[in-house]
């Protein structure tokens, strides 16, 4: 008997001795792998990637930098409906596991098994979340077992509404976007707590595979993923079977909103280069930095909206160029099925499109844009001087088409057809009071090229630098009635001529620079001397030197739109040129200010000067090639300017309230065309945009005392 228990005993301890040291290591590794584990209190601290904002001068969002575009949401600001959408499909039991569902471990096995593939997981929220925000992306067991360690950290220490919102701040659902809120206005056009169900079903349904199940990307398959997560919503008795159903129903609607930036990308981008120069591209990019600017939307909107209008009117008074190219001559013959990238953004009033022409008629064309088609007829077309659309187009042909009105509903648009511009334009607005830009346009169209025309391109100004020679030839004590010849000269092989090749004999300072004549300008500067002029200059803020040759009088040397504008500025500011500024305030994540600016002045000229220079420069617009700016109502000065061969034109003008420069030209150096002045071509688009930003803004005058005999005119 004795043998046989020490037989058994000897077998148990065999037995137990491999458990025992098999125990032993597993506790040896837990210890191990515990003790190399992440400090879970560091999620009490935790700061995800947060957008840097950019705001106007009322605190609008105007734009935004992050490598992660992340709208950062509260426990309680995550509303149930999408709460139970994330749960039911990515962890049903979410409230009553302990961060670990065998459960759940053990049924997503059976499914794949049937399956034959893996078609779900194990993993719960809780270990989502680890893994995401502390471990390598990596199927390595070794990381599985430090997941489930942490998982279980985190929900001893951690609520389970503070866990779910950890993950849903922190999840890539798609397209950059990082968390349901930023995902919600992506999509959808809208905050998270005005989603509906289908709405939060196809948040929910993202996370498994941002690529496979966006709606951007494969629409049906986005649909079928959303249908399974309202299934699994009813399946969890979180939706009732009618409004499950009903929702299945419904199509995915997308409201892709158009992004802030698209309002003033040029002058958001030149603060993102400021910003990560001053600041770094981490703060920049993933520190949340809150940047109040100068910028007026209002009147941002209608400098855009000026310019492109503008380069419209410009380009179709020189014809029209053709169709892009033709499907069907490139080997596509399904004109139903092709799409272009342009038709996934807001079709809007008012935008340009590319269209498709599915087939013509003798007076009609079939247009189609993405899910709308139009009848376009010989209205369509009449500004190209044709007689019908048949003329123009015909099957397969891509031409650009602008959007007159459109009716989702209806799934009705009404098309004209149009060209997008091939010159280029650039404005920008500066209050003189306060140096403030107040809109910024750098160019057509800021996705066909970010270089940005008003600061960044150097172009001779024409006749629009005669104001600074003017302005010097007052210092040097010369008045404007005095009497200059407008008449043949040459200065030691020299002959200036005028841009209608005719002279005018004598004439006083006043009538040749409201007719903007050349000779009499070069005949100025001869007596003033250029070391006079170049002085005056560069008090101005014009950085480009002035060399000494006569044709700098006619505006031969380069300079940028924003220094001419800001010179211009301090015409109606008594002769003190306020410093430009983009940025009011910048304050980081936690609210502290980093940087604060204020107006910078510089005295340039005595007000004297600046109000006579005022009163000379409102005779241009009275009487001389500005003109047409006297249709704005209201007291105004400017000076138009055009280069030779026409290749650039200029008008940069002000009110009592607000200096405004406006630059039309070819990136490269090319005519603009016969008669495209900067009356012609650049002074429209400053009128209109004054008259827009004007609108409610009451009538004043120029608030200094005029020289007696200017007064006298006046």
């Amino acid at each position: 008997m004795r043998r046989i228990l020490q037989t058994t005993g000897a077998r148990v301890f065999l037995a137990l001795l491999p458990l025992s040291m098999a125990a032993g290591a597993v506790g040896g590794l837990l210890v191990v792998y515990n003790s190399d584990l992440p400090e879970v209190e560091l999620l009490e601290a935790y700061r995800p990637n947060v957008i840097t904002e950019v705001y106007d001068d009322e605190g609008q969002v105007i734009g935004a930098f992050a490598l992660e575009r992340r709208i950062v949401i509260e426990p309680d600001q995550i509303p149930p409906i999408v709460r139970d959408a994330i749960v039911s499909v990515e962890d049903q039991r979410f409230f009553d596991h302990w961060g670990l569902d065998f459960a759940g471990i053990a049924r997503a096995a059976m499914r794949n098994v049937m399956a034959g593939g893996i078609v779900e997981g194990g993993s719960t929220i809780t270990q989502q979340l680890s893994e995401n925000l502390f471990l390598p992306h990596e199927p390595d067991w070794a990381v599985k077992v430090k997941e489930a360690l942490l998982s279980i950290q985190i929900e001893r220490r951690y609520s389970k509404d503070e866990i779910l919102a950890l993950y849903v701040n922190q999840i890539h659902l798609g397209h950059g976007m990082y968390g349901v809120a930023a995902a919600a206005d992506y999509y959808f056009g809208k905050t998270i707590d005005t989603l509906e169900l289908e709405e939060a079903a196809l948040l929910a349904a993202l996370p498994r595979s941002p690529a496979n199940y966006s709606p951007f990307n494969n629409m049906e398959r986005a649909r079928t993923r959303r249908n399974y997560v309202i299934d699994r919503m009813v399946a969890e008795n979180r939706v009732d079977v009618e409004d499950g159903e009903r929702a299945k129903q419904r199509p995915i609607r997308l409201r892709r909103r158009e992004r802030p930036d698209q309002l003033a990308p040029y002058f958001v981008e030149q603060l993102r280069q400021y910003l990560e120069d001053m600041y770094g591209a981490y703060a920049v990019h993933e520190g949340g930095l809150r940047v109040r600017t100068t910028l007026d939307s209002e009147l941002q909107r209608a400098a855009r909206d000026s310019v492109r209008e503008g380069l419209r009117a410009y380009d179709k008074r020189h014809g029209w160029r053709g169709p892009v190219t033709n499907l069907l001559d490139d080997g596509v013959d399904d004109l139903e099925g092709y799409n272009f990238e342009e038709w996934q953004r807001p079709l809007l009033p008012g935008r340009l499109v590319p269209g498709i022409v599915i087939e013509t008629r003798p007076d009609s064309a079939t247009v189609r844009v993405a899910g709308y088609r139009d009848t376009i007829d010989a209205a369509a077309v009449a500004w190209t001087g044709r007689n019908a659309p048949a003329d123009l187009l015909r099957a397969g042909d891509v031409a650009t088409f602008r959007i007159q009105s459109i009716d989702a509903s209806r799934q009705a648009v009404e098309l004209m057809l149009d060209q997008t511009p091939e010159a280029q334009a650039a404005l920008i607005a500066i209050d003189h009071a306060s140096g403030e830009i107040r809109a910024m346009v750098g160019g057509y169209d800021f996705e066909r090229s970010q270089f940005n025309r008003a600061t960044q391109a150097l172009r001779q100004t024409g006749s629009g630098f005669k104001p600074l020679l003017y302005t010097a030839a007052l210092e040097y004590g010369m008045t404007p009635d005095r009497t200059i010849e407008d008449a043949p000269v040459d200065f030691d092989g020299y002959a200036p001529v005028n841009y209608d090749r005719t002279f005018r004999g004598t004439m006083t300072l006043r009538e040749a620079l409201a007719q903007s004549r050349n000779v009499p300008a070069v005949r100025i500067l001869d007596e003033i001397g250029f070391d006079r002029l170049a002085d005056l200059v560069e008090r101005f803020g014009i950085t480009t030197p002035v060399e000494p040759y006569l044709p700098i009088a006619l505006g031969a040397a380069e300079t940028s739109l924003i220094e001419m504008t800001s010179a211009y500025s301090t015409f109606p500011n008594g002769g003190v040129r306020m410093t430009p500024h983009m940025i009011t305030r910048v304050t980081d994540y936690d609210g502290d200010i980093l940087e604060e600016n204020f107006s910078e002045p510089r005295d340039v000229i005595d007000a004297q000067t600046a109000a006579t220079m005022v009163d000379l420069l409102q005779e241009v617009v009275r009487t001389g090639t500005a003109a047409p700016a006297a249709a704005l109502g209201r007291p105004a000065g400017g000076k138009t300017g055009t280069t030779n061969r026409n290749t650039d034109a200029w008008f940069i003008g002000f009110t009592p309230t607000l200096t405004a420069g406006v630059w039309v030209g070819f990136d490269r150096t090319a005519t603009l065309g016969e008669g495209e002045t900067g009356a012609r071509a650049a002074l429209p688009i400053w009128l209109a945009f004054m008259e827009a930003a004007l609108d409610d803004v009451p009538v004043s005058n120029f608030e200094f005392v005029l020289p007696p005999a200017a007064a006298a005119r006046r």
